[in-house]
């Protein structure tokens, strides 16, 4: 496998722009180039490009809990990949969403901020945790961060407030939801993929987060 000495530069657009039918985000979860997101930002697609630069194989995928694993021909250090929070996250603990929402219109990394909502997804669901980070279409895969900088969740869905307004009359705000990290780490650990659990520290300044999570985080694009 070759060196990605290039990636900490932001995604370069492509002349073939006009080709990608949508994008997504992913991040990188082990040394020899691994990717997490979601099986929704990669159903269908004949062809994945990350970071606007190359294609990534498609691995496996898990429909039930929204999750695919990708293989990028790169190896990664140890700090350009993302590490597992060693404990689940607490109602109302901090919460940094990443990824490439809107690319093309937003243009790069995206940070947003918010906390733990609720431990549980829509009626209950246990597979996933309420944010209220916000999340716009391509954060999808993305992932959620703790204050350490440690992923609790991969980024998978904004509710559409417009369709439930439609129910219950009001519009609902700022709701969101990631996988949790547990779901997460059994699908890797059924793939039989090598990822890392950070160790316990101190809080990190969340430009500091920022700056971590953009070594680990990327564009995904799908070619249908």
């Amino acid at each position: 496998m070759r060196r990605d000495d290039e990636r900490p530069d932001r995604p370069r657009i492509r002349r073939d722009d006009r080709d990608v039918d949508s994008t997504g985000s992913g991040f990188y979860v082990s040394l020899d180039g691994k990717i997490l997101t979601n099986n929704h930002v990669v159903e269908g697609c004949r062809r994945m490009i990350v970071d606007g630069r190359e294609e990534v194989e498609v691995l496996v995928t898990d429909r039930e809990n929204d999750l695919a694993l990708l293989q990028h021909d790169v190896t990664r250090k140890p700090g350009e990949i993302a590490r597992f929070s060693p404990d689940a996250p607490r109602l109302n603990s901090d919460v940094t969403v990443v990824g490439f929402p809107l690319y093309g219109l937003l243009g790069g990394l995206n940070v947003t901020r918010g906390v733990v909502s609720s431990l549980k997804g829509l009626k209950g669901n246990e597979t996933f945790i309420q944010i209220s980070a916000e999340v716009q279409p391509g954060n999808s895969g993305g992932p959620a961060l703790d204050s350490r900088g440690y992923v609790v969740g991969v980024v998978q869905s904004k509710l559409n407030a417009l369709k439930l307004s439609r129910i219950s009359g009001g519009i609902p705000q700022n709701v969101n939801f990631a996988i949790r990290r547990r779901v997460a780490m059994e699908f890797l650990r059924a793939q039989g993929v090598t990822f890392e659990t950070g160790e316990d520290r101190t809080p990190l300044d969340p430009s500091d987060l920022a700056e971590q999570a953009q070594k680990f985080t990327v564009l995904l694009e799908c070619i249908k």
